[in-house]
């Protein structure tokens, strides 16, 4: 999956505004306008398309977390950015954790609403540090079917 495409489905899944989404990149540190916003949110074959930067998402991502959980205790004013960091599927869904503050039941009655079966073991083994002998590489079917059933569970549920 591409991070335009998981901005639009996490988006869409959380009913944001386009006001909302810049809110959310402000809190982390990133000032966004509305016209870069509805570029992010094209897809790849509509005109005017402009890839979402893994920054960008991790950048989203972190403010969604502080708009829905509040600032970590102990952190600074301003984020701290690593411009080196790729995003992986596991850390999107990571933060979607963080940010829905779902508990391992929670995810797994999202994985249920996309019809979507995932082991307690094999959702465990997807929140591993890399290179831990259980982890396992979140893959897009997964995150899609996450991002499914995210939105049956909030719009439709």
């Amino acid at each position: 999956m591409n991070n335009n495409d998981i901005l639009r489905r996490v988006r869409y899944a959380l009913n944001i505004s386009n006001p909302g989404m810049a809110e959310i990149f402000k809190l982390s540190g990133y000032d966004i306008t509305e016209a870069k916003i509805l570029t992010l949110l094209k897809k790849e074959e509509e005109e005017g398309f402009v890839e979402c930067s893994d920054m960008e998402m991790i950048l989203f991502l972190d403010g969604l977390i502080t708009q829905r959980r509040g600032k970590r205790e102990g952190a600074g004013a301003e984020t701290v950015v690593i411009p080196e960091i790729r995003i992986t599927n596991n850390m999107v869904l990571k933060k979607l954790r963080i940010a829905l503050d779902f508990k391992e039941e929670d995810m797994l009655a999202v994985f249920k609403l996309a019809r979507f079966e995932v082991s307690k073991p094999e959702l465990s083994a997807v929140f591993r540090k890399k290179g831990h002998k259980n982890y396992k590489p979140c893959k897009d079917q997964m995150l899609k079917n996450f991002l499914q059933g995210l939105t049956i569970h909030l719009r439709e549920g």
